[in-house]
């Protein structure tokens, strides 16, 4: 889960991140292994989020560097009331910054303004193709990091492990409690993909 808000780190930043020296850092961009540039007229270097999370996959570097501070979290549901329900549970157990969008094009666009660390997403607005979906959410390069939990009311055991094959990150079956929710957040935000 990207802890930052900003979308270009320094080095600095990332070696916090990576758990390694500032030197480890810029000798990793100097060799052209983690791709940004240099600020004009200055020896400082920036690496944008996106290339950092592609970089530590690459590498087997552990996530964790990214998950501090406030989880932001989208509720993406057709069905307002189940979202609303599920925004008032979350808020009161837990200190995740909380959005909900009813709509495929809403669910574009909170995706890309909010940039959750957790998508919870009712297989209903899927449209009948989830892969399509995943693949769609997946292409954008600033979402990499993200965790695409499915919500969904039946699915056999078979089913749920093709979702799980198709990209998802974890699964909440309805209706489920709180609890359940609040452990599959976590779940899904500490899977290394």
């Amino acid at each position: 889960m990207q802890a930052f808000d900003k979308d270009v780190l320094t080095t600095g930043e990332v070696a916090k991140i990576c758990n390694v020296a500032a030197r480890t850092v810029s000798k990793w961009f100097d060799s052209g292994q983690l791709n940004g540039y240099r600020i004009p007229g200055s020896k400082d270097r920036r690496i944008p989020v996106s290339n950092l999370v592609q970089f530590m996959r690459s590498h087997g570097i552990p996530m964790d560097g990214l998950m501090s501070g406030q989880s932001r979290v989208l509720v993406a549901d057709s069905d307002v009331a189940v979202s609303e329900a599920l925004i008032d549970v979350l808020s009161s157990e837990t200190d995740y910054d909380l959005r909900t969008c009813s709509s495929a094009f809403s669910l574009g666009m909170e995706c890309e303004r909010f940039r959750p660390h957790v998508l919870l997403l009712d297989l209903a607005m899927c449209g009948g193709d989830p892969a399509a979906t995943i693949a769609s959410i997946r292409a954008n390069d600033d979402l990499q990091g993200m965790k695409i939990v499915c919500m969904c009311r039946t699915l056999t055991d078979g089913q749920a492990a093709a979702l799980g094959q198709g990209g998802f990150d974890g699964m909440l079956r309805k209706p489920f409690t709180a609890r359940q929710a609040v452990s599959c957040i976590a779940e899904a935000a500490n899977v290394l993909c």
